[in-house]
């Protein structure tokens, strides 16, 4: 599916977000495919949210498109199938790429920096929640979640871990981008359950962390509900 985008050079200037924390930051997930020409615009886009603090990029190839030339080497089916639980919570009747999806609530449908933007901001904008820490020794992670300051929650929520490739680069050679070498950033090898929380006082979960890819630790509604919080994992 195409989309009319908006150019990457408006997202360095609508998403000037100096004074905002790095403590609480937003996820964004992009739903992409290499069988896609839609899709190198959002990718850009990714790359730039790479490199904030504020945000936690993620992308998750889809391979629904495979069937037209090209199979994707980064799909999995567990991201088309988390991309269509998001849909059928938010009452959509379909999915396509590219898509983000803003701290598991709002749907952005291609590349639309402005909108993007705009999203994120909000999401900073809004009270902290939950307060999320994680520490990593003995090949392990550790994450501590509590509530913040007179917040009042109400739970299950979905303790997972992420792991994802920083950079991955391919050369395609046949589908709807063929004969070209695109990047990628921040490209989500894995997608574990490591707990749940019932929102009330403290809690910790504890998982083996093997290998050098970088983590992060997300707390969900459900799994295709609100992100409520979100925390890189740092080596110590």
């Amino acid at each position: 599916m195409k989309f009319l985008s908006v150019p990457i050079a408006c997202l360095g200037l609508m998403l000037a977000t100096a004074a905002l924390a790095d403590d609480h930051p937003v996820v964004v997930e992009l739903y992409t495919s290499q069988g896609c020409s839609s899709c190198p615009p959002a990718d850009k886009i990714l790359h730039e949210l790479a490199g904030r603090r504020d945000v936690i990029a993620l992308s998750l190839h889809v391979d629904y498109w495979d069937y037209i030339g090209w199979k994707d080497q980064f799909a999995r089916p567990e991201h088309t199938a988390r991309q269509k639980a998001y849909a059928r919570v938010g009452g959509r009747t379909m999915i396509y790429t590219p898509q983000m999806i803003v701290n598991g609530l709002d749907a952005i449908a291609g590349a639309r920096a402005m909108q993007l933007a705009e999203r994120i901001e909000a999401h900073h904008d809004k009270a902290v929640r939950a307060i999320l820490t994680t520490r990593v020794a003995g090949g392990r992670v550790t994450a501590t979640a509590r509530p913040a300051a007179g917040a009042q929650l109400s739970g299950p929520f979905v303790v997972q871990l992420v792991r994802y490739a920083p950079r991955r680069s391919v050369t395609i050679t046949r589908g709807e981008l063929a004969g070209q070498n695109l990047d990628y950033a921040n490209v989500v090898e894995s997608w574990d359950r490591i707990g749940e929380w019932d929102g009330q006082g403290e809690a910790n979960w504890s998982a083996p962390l093997p290998g050098d890819l970088p983590a992060a630790i997300l707390v969900q509604q459900g799994t295709a509900g609100p992100i409520l919080a979100a925390a890189r994992v740092t080596a110590p």
